[in-house]
This record gives C-alpha cells, structure tokens and sequence, in this order.
C-alpha cells in the first residue's frame, strides 16, 4: 500500500493512478495525517450504479447475484383486493 500527499498526489496523479489501476491501494495523507484512500474498482462493481455501491455500504440494500426469470413481468400481479396499497402510498405521499 502506497502513501502520499496531498500535494505529491496533486504533481503525480497519473502514477499513482496507474497504481491503483494495477490493483494498489493509495492513503492520502496531509499534513501527515491519513485522510482518504484511493481504491481500485472490482469489474463487478462497475455494472452496478455507484449510488447503490454506496448505499450497499451502508448497509441499507443488499445488491441482488442473481437476474429475474424470464417471464418475470409477464406474470399476473397480486389482487390487492382491499386497496391497502395505493392507501399506504397516499399516507406516504401527505406526510412528505
């Protein structure tokens, strides 16, 4: 794992970028102190959004391994005979 500085980052950004591309991690430091790191991009993560990437961080979704089957939207959606769904989603809706 390589360190810089912020100012040796700023005069060398294609080296240490070549670095990272090869699967090296970067601490960026200033004023000695630790305070960012430049990490590669697994190929996984580049077909997912990177919005979701970070939310899946957060721990607040969980990013699917699989794909839907085939005839997924061809299938019959469930009766909400009650309309308990379209209620939830006014309620939501007022409160903002």
């Amino acid at each position: 794992m390589k360190t810089a500085a912020v100012s040796e980052l700023k005069a060398l950004l294609s080296k240490y970028l070549s670095k990272v591309k090869a699967g090296e991690e970067v601490i960026v430091t200033d004023r000695g102190k630790p305070v960012a790191k430049i990490v590669p991009i697994l190929s996984a993560e580049m077909e997912i959004a990177p919005h979701l990437l970070i939310l899946e961080r957060a721990g607040l979704v969980r990013i699917g391994k699989s794909s839907l089957p085939a005839d997924f939207w061809t299938l019959p959606r469930p009766k909400d005979r009650k309309g308990l769904a379209m209620q939830y989603l006014r309620t939501e809706r007022k409160k903002g």
